[in-house]
């Protein structure tokens, strides 16, 4: 698992935009920035819509206020879900990211099988970024959501 001191690994993540497809490298995303980036196991699923999302949606500006560049959202789904979850959510401070073959996800060793319910997908986490270099790191264990809440992320920025 990646831990805190790290740089990211180097591998793609897509969104879907107005202008269309877009594939996005670690330097698109985080040369010269910090950005706060948070993971969920999936679009559209209880948690993640009522209440992780949703968070980071009302502190947005609080957040950029501590001088975040940008705040990302991934999940192992595709673009098209993700776009669709963030126009239902009205996330238009947040970008959403889809890492459809889990290839982010793998290679920060954040990954976990939940069978039936979707195969492989994410750990709830989140993580503050500074040039690509994970400088603070909240991983959730089991099926708790405290430490990558927006509120808890905002107190260690």
């Amino acid at each position: 698992m990646i831990e805190q001191g790290q740089k990211l690994p180097d591998v793609t993540l897509t969104q879907l935009t107005n202008d269309g497809m877009q594939t996005l490298t670690n330097k698109d995303l985080f040369d010269g920035k910090k950005v706060v980036l948070f993971a969920v196991p999936g679009a559209f699923t209880p948690t993640c819509s009522n209440a992780h999302l949703p968070e980071f949606i009302t502190l947005a500006d609080k957040i950029k206020a501590k001088g975040v560049d940008a705040i990302y959202c991934v999940s192992v789904n595709d673009a098209f879900v993700m776009k669709a979850w963030g126009e239902s959510q009205n996330a238009e401070e947040i970008s959403l990211l889809a890492d459809g073959d889990a290839s982010f996800t793998k290679a920060l060793g954040l990954d976990k099988d939940t069978a039936g319910f979707g195969g492989t997908r994410s750990s709830r986490y989140a993580m503050i970024i500074d040039n690509a270099e994970v400088t603070g790191l909240f991983v959730e264990q089991g099926k708790e959501f405290e430490v990558s809440r927006a509120e808890y992320v905002l107190e260690k920025i």
